[in-house]
């Protein structure tokens, strides 16, 4: 059986919207299969804002869209999806964000999805979220949020992110069904990275060096071949 091979390229939502268009239908079909209809994160207000990064993860033999990433940067013009998530339940998640941002540039790592096909490789937990902390110290962010589903927190923990244990019930929402629990996650040293382990530091490292590789990773289900491609040379 030949190894999957699959790209991951960055660049700025409103540089490509028919790669946008393409994000969110995949996106939707993957939640439809769990039952979620609606979503603060596949709404496609981002798609029209100059501060929302991408990264899109397609086959290298035949384009097929194997999942993604957003990388949405706080400012006056569009609301972090987590604030529009918890900001129901609890309101105190917007002083958080203007704490942060207030003093330094802080962002959201959103929408983050795979395709069934590619289920179990890793692409849509631990190499996005590694690609998207890349891409915001890239761009000079400090803080970055993420809402985290069950399965996703350990992988969250070892990527940096800490539990924001001020929000909710001690960091538990139910979102986005009553059923379902979210965690509200944080980095708050996207440069240092100190609550990471020592391969995501490195990780990173290497990508802050060249942020254009090949690497085969891997993850439950096998080894997989990507090319990465998180240069943002448009911007």
């Amino acid at each position: 059986m030949n190894m999957i091979s699959a790209t991951f390229r960055a660049f700025r939502a409103v540089d490509e919207p028919k790669s946008c268009a393409s994000f969110i239908e995949g996106h939707r079909k993957v939640l439809e299969i769990y039952g979620i209809t609606m979503i603060t994160s596949n709404k496609p207000l981002w798609t029209n804002h100059k501060n929302t990064y991408v990264v899109l993860v397609e086959s290298k033999i035949d384009g097929r869209l194997f999942g993604g990433a957003r990388l949405q940067i706080a400012d006056e013009e569009l609301m972090l999806p987590i604030e529009e998530a918890v900001g129901k339940v609890d309101t105190k998640i917007h002083d958080l964000v203007k704490q942060h941002s207030e003093k330094h540039l802080t962002a959201e790592l959103c929408g983050l999805w795979n395709s069934r096909e590619v289920a179990g490789y890793g692409i849509g937990s631990a190499h996005l979220t590694k690609a998207i902390i890349v891409l915001a110290r890239k761009l000079n962010v400090k803080t970055l949020f993420a809402l985290c589903a069950p399965a996703t927190v350990r992988m969250g923990g070892r990527a940096g992110f800490v539990i924001e244990r001020a929000l909710g019930n001690d960091g538990f929402f139910n979102y986005p069904k009553l059923d379902l629990v979210a965690t509200a996650m944080v980095i708050r040293d996207v440069n240092e990275l100190s609550h990471a382990t020592e391969d995501n530091q490195l990780f990173v490292k290497e990508f802050d060096k060249n942020p254009t590789q090949d690497r085969i990773e891997r993850g439950p289900k096998g080894e997989i071949m990507i090319a990465y491609d998180l240069s943002l040379d448009k911007v």
